[in-house]
């Protein structure tokens, strides 16, 4: 971990002290800026906040959208809610694994894509459903999910 990323998150953390319940809105930007939360980050962090690092690391461990290691250049989110299930996301998840050899919050050897579950995005009429990064995707089947995530347009 370079010092610039302790810096930054720093910086992040003393832009949004002044909020009431800043956390949630630092670690978000944190992970927005360097593409996870650092766990070498954690002290830097509990300083700037005045909360320890047990509070840093229950929050980003609690939350399965924050990441303490980098993703894929892509990150493929899946619905596994019931109405997905109910359209086949169980066997579209199962298909996904094996096609990016991963297994759920995996990444690709080649750092391409991480595989994500999620619960629930509202497209429970499109479903199955998913997000290529953060744009939903509905109707999917592995093979267009795999060519949006490996070509990076959806």
């Amino acid at each position: 971990m370079t010092t610039d990323i302790i810096a930054r998150c720093r910086s992040i953390a003393a832009a949004h002290a002044h909020l009431d319940g800043p956390l949630l809105p630092v670690l978000h930007a944190v992970q927005d800026h360097i593409g996870h939360v650092p766990m070498a980050a954690y002290p830097a962090l509990a300083e700037e906040l005045g909360l320890s690092t047990a509070e840093i690391h229950g929050v980003v461990s609690f939350y399965p959208d924050f990441r303490t290691e980098p993703g894929g250049r892509r990150v493929l989110r899946v619905c596994r809610a019931e109405a997905c299930q109910a359209m086949g996301a169980a066997a579209l998840g199962e298909d996904l694994k094996a096609r990016l050899g991963v297994e759920w919050h995996g990444t690709t050897e080649d750092g391409a894509v991480t595989l994500e579950p999620a619960y629930c995005l509202g497209l429970c009429a499109c479903a199955p459903a998913a997000l290529v990064d953060d744009r939903p995707v509905g109707r999917v089947t592995a093979d267009r999910l795999e060519r949006l995530a490996r070509e990076g347009s959806a």
